[in-house]
């Protein structure tokens, strides 16, 4: 059975940082593509990050270009989003995306609040 649990969300103040963490099981991360979304109140849900299937080609949204890093480790089965000079606009649930094997499978989600 897929299954992503994120965590790591919080409180930040602006030019902080947080580090969310994706857990995975029933796949493996480094076979899959996997992505980071984000979804602010009254918005839509947007893709933030993504990493390619085997070799570690990443992407970012203009947005976030330059202040937060993707990376993925395949003995812990795990995914992280690095977020560095978080903005409130990063305010946001932040999601977790594997596609794996021509299905999406997605997390619960995890808050991030950058207010003062």
């Amino acid at each position: 059975q897929v299954q992503l649990v994120e965590s790591g969300g919080g409180i930040a103040q602006p030019g902080g940082s947080l580090r969310l963490s994706c857990a995975a099981s029933g796949f493996t991360v480094g076979s899959s593509i996997m992505s980071w979304y984000r979804q602010a109140p009254g918005a839509e849900r947007d893709w933030v990050a993504g990493i390619t299937r085997g070799v570690d080609i990443t992407n970012y949204a203009d947005s976030v270009k330059g202040r937060f890093t993707l990376f993925r480790d395949n003995a812990k089965n795990m995914v992280y989003l690095q977020m560095n000079s978080l903005e409130p606009e990063d305010t946001a649930v932040y999601f977790c995306k594997a596609a794996h094997h021509s299905s999406d499978y997605w997390g619960q989600g995890t808050q991030v609040t950058v207010s003062s």
